[in-house]
């Protein structure tokens, strides 16, 4: 009998470095366990030893007296091995608090594009120079562009009503560290409103980093700064095959900024029982002018966004979103990466100057019907140009448009899950009207913002939910989209506000799509493999 003690206890303390080395690289639940055991093992082994004594009397053999002496060294050896356990967890139970409250998570896409473009004619090779003569071709195609984006997502909180949220992004294109040529000939070239967004070289830039104070005085009320979450907004993240709204604002503000927001939440609105929404009041820079002498500093202005970012319900599926905000100080064109495509903007808007304000207004009606997502958008822009420099100007007539111009789109869509195929088939329509302008620099369609076209754009597309196998966390999907857009457009420009949008149709439109080159249609096919972790 005294020998199976011995054994069982000999057996326990051997087995302690290798707990204790576990313990390191394990969950505080495993090594809170080994220390249960450890402490039921020992109180067996006092019972154990206690029972043997009362059924053996006192221990006269020699022999007996021996063993029960080790005994009662391995039995100390053992309490002084648990209490090390407890120190230790302790210990690490700290130091595990720390590092839950850093929690990563992320997403990994791979693409592949093909696209195709019909212009209106065949452009200048350099509108600043016409000798130089004309382009080889008046359409424009690339057969096969592949490009992986990988992101990581952080979340820190550092006090109880204080937490950090941030995202890191590398997006590029397959065989160049640059952007690839002619990605950005039909969008902004690239500036700050655009980083992150279109592809370029391997560096794992910032996407977003900000700060939430939640709780503000124990009300619903929080304060939030930094670079925002305004990409991909309703109802984008329906197509990109998510659950959950990516953004803040509209898919018509896709444009990536620095700013600040205060909101309120509210559990009925007006009076009106269970009708759960959120108001934030927004500010934003979209270009810093820097300094300047005071002799020219009233040339250029900072170019600043302000307004009203309203859930009026948002429940389930169901969202009533409204958004309002005015540009303010609009520039003629923003601060590029490059030298030499300022230079280019510098010499051909005749430098960079601030041209007046646009108000820009959206609205979006989200919900589900069994296995039918849809929604509709419609969003209202309108420019208010400065009486020197005006916005939408003629360039084939004398003098600037000082007039107020405003335009208009409308965007619905739907798609519909069938879960037991791990299927879900999409179909979208917008439409911009002459005046219209998307604040989509931030756009995720590789070539042309759909949001931003003056004329129609029709998407068609499916998700597969790919069998993986049981997912590992709460973030975790796989799935392919396969997509087709055509463009059919019936103005010039997109996103630009300085000249007039020529009616295809007129022959200014030829006129200017020799200076520019100018898209009367276009077709793409995509295909996505897309990881989020």
């Amino acid at each position: 009998m005294l020998k199976k003690i011995s054994t069982i206890a000999l057996a326990g303390l051997l087995a302690l470095p290798a707990l204790a080395s576990a313990g390191s690289a394990s969950a505080t639940s495993d090594l809170a366990a080994q220390v249960d055991r450890l402490t039921k093992e020992l109180a067996n082994l006092k019972a154990q030893m206690a029972a043997m004594k009362e059924g053996q009397g006192p221990a006269t053999d020699l022999k007996a007296q021996q063993e029960i002496a080790d005994l009662k060294n391995q039995m100390k050896a053992l309490e002084d091995n648990q209490k090390e356990a407890f120190d230790d967890l302790d210990e690490k139970s700290e130091a595990w608090d720390l590092a839950s409250r850093v929690q990563l998570f992320g997403d990994f896409r791979a693409r592949g594009d093909w696209y195709k473009n019909d212009l209106v004619t065949t452009p200048l090779i350099n509108p600043l120079n016409p000798l130089l003569g004309f382009q080889d071709d008046d359409e424009m195609e690339n057969t096969s562009i592949f490009t992986n984006r990988f992101r990581l997502n952080m979340r820190v909180k550092a006090t109880e009503n204080v937490d950090f949220k941030g995202r890191l992004a590398m997006y590029k294109a397959w065989g160049t560290n640059t952007i690839p040529p002619n990605v950005t000939q039909f969008g902004y070239p690239s500036f700050d409103g655009t980083s992150t967004r279109e592809p370029s070289d391997s560096i794992l830039r910032v996407d977003r980093a900000f700060v939430n104070w939640n709780n503000i005085g124990g009300q619903p009320i929080w304060f939030s700064i930094g670079r925002r979450p305004t990409t991909d907004g309703p109802a984008a993240q329906i197509r990109m095959g998510l659950d959950e709204r990516m953004a803040t604002p509209t898919a018509y503000m896709d444009w990536p900024f620095d700013g600040i927001s205060v909101g309120y939440a509210y559990a009925n609105l007006f009076g009106m029982q269970d009708v759960p929404g959120r108001v934030r009041f927004c500010y934003g820079r979209g270009f810093e002018n820097g300094l300047e002498y005071d002799a020219v500093s009233s040339d250029l202005n900072d170019t600043d966004f302000a307004g009203v970012s309203w859930d009026i319900y948002n429940k389930g599926n169901t969202l009533v979103y409204l958004q309002s905000f005015m540009v303010y100080n609009a520039f003629n064109f923003p601060e590029f990466d490059d030298d030499a495509t300022n230079a280019f903007y510098d010499t051909f808007l005749g430098g960079r100057q601030n041209v007046g304000d646009v108000m820009h207004s959206s609205a979006v009606y989200m919900d589900k019907w069994q296995n039918l997502n849809y929604f509709i958008e419609g969003g209202w822009s309108r420019t208010m140009p400065d009486d020197d420099t005006g916005m939408f100007n003629d360039i084939f007539a004398a003098g600037v448009n000082d007039d107020d111009e405003n335009g208009y789109n409308i965007w619905l869509g739907a798609r519909y899950d069938m879960d037991d195929l791990g299927l879900k088939f999409g179909l979208e329509y917008n439409h911009g009207s002459q005046y219209w302008i998307g604040m989509t620099p931030g756009h995720d369609d590789l070539y042309s913002s759909k949001l931003a076209t003056r004329g129609d754009v029709y998407e068609a597309y499916l998700i597969w939910d790919l069998p993986t196998g049981e997912a590992i966390s709460k973030f975790a999907k796989t799935f392919m989209r396969i997509g087709y857009q055509h463009y059919d457009y019936d103005y010039t420009g997109g996103s630009d506000w300085n000249f007039k949008p020529y009616d295809l149709d007129d022959p200014e439109a030829l006129a200017w799509a020799t200076m520019m080159p100018t898209i009367e249609d276009a077709d793409q096919v995509y295909v996505t493999f897309e990881v989020y972790f």
